[in-house]
């Protein structure tokens, strides 16, 4: 569907200020709504918000359906009395401008079960009321979650295909065995899910209050190791004997990688699943929706044919192309969901097929300035070339901020980078790609907040292909000053993007 003209801010919640470690939402949160509405965006774009696994991607999410607890407030904890102040002190010596995961994870954990305790113990009559509506609304995804987590951390953390075979093929009596054996973990986790759940809801009607909606992205596949393909393993192109996948996700050599990007997820099983009515998709969205008010669909191109790498392989050159369901797909999710806010990430190898599954459904695509000064005019990145119904972006969470890319780019890319702007704005390369978005026809314009505030590679978000050190910057409350402020307003007010009034 198209969308009105707007613009907003690329920014994950991880990367928010805080004392603790890691971004949350607590008040730095609502504080970056302020700035937002400030600013007149409409629109703040999140990467996936589900509890991250190895590597602390959030592309390689423990559920497809759940929220990372470590995006909790401590803060809101303490409001609540689930906790006290002077128990926060071991988080506020970590880093201030990136996320020191392997020291975050455990110690925020530890507060959070201990909150998870205390509320099992003076919780009120209205706080139990919740809790039991939160798990009757969710009962299709976090009774599943809770169980696994609570499998998971009894078993060290090892993936459910290294769990002791019973529990791994879910035979019965082993899974009634361990609900009961884990049954305090499993309230925990459920806990957890809980809170994420309202403290989510209460920003979410903050940012909604002020006119701004949240895009939320949703990954085309899930983590192996996940409750999606534990408790749903015929979803899945698995092999039987191993549990391992029987067929690898990925992309062929592309702009980011010369071997390709071996993802390492299995691909679907898309007979059985359109067996099914695609309901597994159908609950996936629906669960989504919950949190977001737009959906960007991450890898499009997928849900036409996907990449799918035969298991054993080291990289992803030797693949192929398979065609999947995706005009069946969405056609069921609109009779069962309604015409619904999707873009689509139709970004890397693109086709005729896949551009038409995106029109036949009238999803916008994704513009990316960092792609446009290679080749020649007819260049589909290049915003004369765009159709107002698309979103154009600076970059995303996976290419360099724009001072990274502007430094490292060829000579010849730089030279029609220079004609195409006839000069530089004087603020720097940043606030001139900023206002190319911005004054393109494309209905939406979104910005990394790193291009906002004129950051270089050292605070990229994301290297595909790169194994470690992803996902952890953040930004400092006081990098977003009056000026910022001042000059994304005007540009905002001048490209027609600000919210009507009234």
């Amino acid at each position: 569907m198209p969308f009105p003209r707007a613009s907003g801010i690329l920014l994950h919640p991880t990367s928010l200020p805080s004392r603790f470690g890691i971004g949350d939402l607590g008040p730095e949160a609502y504080r970056f709504i302020d700035f937002l509405a400030h600013t007149r965006q409409q629109l703040w774009q999140v990467l996936p918000l589900g509890p991250t696994g190895h590597g602390n991607s959030p592309y390689l999410c423990y559920s497809s359906m759940a929220g990372n607890p470590l995006l909790i407030s401590l803060e809101v904890l303490c409001d609540r009395g689930l906790l006290y102040p002077n128990e926060l002190h071991d988080l506020e010596h970590l880093p201030a401008e990136w996320v020191a995961f392997d020291e975050v994870i455990p110690a925020k954990m530890r507060l959070l079960e201990r909150a998870a305790n205390r509320f099992h113990e003076i919780a009120s009559e209205e706080d139990k009321a919740a809790l039991a509506q939160f798990s009757e609304d969710c009962h299709f995804w976090v009774d599943e979650f809770a169980f696994f987590m609570a499998l998971k951390n009894a078993h060290g953390g090892a993936g459910w295909m290294n769990w002791p075979s019973p529990l791994a093929r879910r035979e019965p009596e082993a899974m009634a065995e361990w609900r009961e054996k884990l049954a305090s973990e499993i309230f925990c986790q459920k806990f957890l899910q809980f809170e994420f759940h309202r403290q989510w809801q209460s920003l979410r009607q903050y940012a909604r209050d002020r006119q701004i909606q949240i895009i939320g992205d949703i990954p085309i596949y899930v983590a192996h190791d996940s409750v999606d393909v534990w408790a749903y393993p015929h979803n899945f192109m698995l092999d039987h004997d191993s549990l391992a996948p029987a067929l690898m996700a990925g992309v062929p050599p592309d702009y980011f990688s010369e071997t390709g990007q071996l993802w390492g997820n299995p691909t679907y099983n898309w007979e059985e699943l359109q067996n099914r009515d695609f309901n597994w998709w159908i609950q996936r969205i629906n669960a989504l929706l919950g949190y977001v008010d737009i959906i960007r669909v991450d890898h499009f191109r997928g849900l036409q044919a996907y990449w799918g790498v035969p298991a054993g392989e080291d990289t992803a050159m030797n693949g192929e192309w398979i065609e999947a369901p995706g005009t069946e797909l969405f056609k069921t999710v609109r009779d069962k969901l309604g015409t619904l806010p999707i873009m689509a990430e139709d970004l890397g190898v693109i086709t005729p097929e896949v551009e038409a599954l995106r029109d036949e459904f009238e999803f916008p695509g994704m513009k990316i300035l960092h792609f446009a000064f290679g080749g020649g005019s007819d260049n589909p990145y290049l915003p004369f070339n765009y159709g107002p119904n698309s979103v154009v972006y600076t970059g995303t969470h996976d290419n360099d901020t724009t001072i990274g890319w502007f430094e490292k780019m060829p000579d010849y890319e730089r030279d029609r980078l220079m004609q195409y702007l006839g000069c530089l704005s004087p603020e720097g390369i940043q606030w001139s790609m900023i206002r190319l978005a911005l004054m393109s026809v494309s209905n939406q314009a979104i910005v990394p907040l790193q291009d906002v505030l004129g950051y270089g590679s050292d605070c990229r978000m994301n290297t595909p292909g790169k194994s470690d050190g992803n996902w952890g910057w953040r930004y400092r409350a006081d990098a977003i000053t009056d000026e910022v402020r001042d000059r994304l307003r005007g540009l905002t007010e001048l490209a027609n993007r600000a919210p009507v009034e009234g």
